[in-house]
């Protein structure tokens, strides 16, 4: 019997290794496009360090003008999917005020999420400047700007 191994996938590319964790087909890769497209930039993972910090950003454009968080959570809505996005929230505001030249923070969530901006949650991404972008999963993925009035 021959030598034991263990295969490993090679990444073909310069630009899959941009990818970092998101696969190809991953409902978070898809909401990146899609989201980079509708503000007109490409979006892609990046690690950032920062002064006492190393920090995973989910999305940022090469010009660091837009950081985005996701929040891919798809089925029927759960109350953690809140928390999840209370928590991106709080990164990015964070984000915003420690990154050089101050991004503009985006938060792209699946469609089955937005439930979680009703209320006070919705108000306070508004008025601390968050952009809220909707995902619809339909064959083409959309990308919509949240409004208050969608709650």
């Amino acid at each position: 019997m021959g030598p034991s191994y263990t295969a490993r996938v090679a990444i073909d590319s310069d630009e899959e290794r941009a990818w970092g964790r998101f696969a190809p087909g991953s409902v978070e890769r898809r909401m990146l496009v899609d989201a980079g497209a509708h503000l007109g930039v490409e979006l892609r993972p990046r690690m950032i360090r920062l002064d006492r910090a190393r920090v995973e950003v989910e999305g940022i454009d090469a010009a660091d003008r837009y950081i985005a968080q996701l929040v891919a959570n798809q089925g029927a809505y759960k109350p953690a999917f809140r928390n999840k996005v209370m928590a991106d929230f709080f990164k990015l505001l964070w984000l915003r005020q420690t990154i050089p030249g101050a991004p503009e923070p985006v938060l792209v969530i699946a469609e089955p999420v937005r439930r979680a901006l009703a209320g006070w949650v919705g108000t306070a991404a508004a008025e601390t400047g968050i952009t809220v972008l909707v995902w619809g999963a339909g064959a083409n993925g959309s990308v919509t700007a949240y409004g208050q009035d969608d709650a």
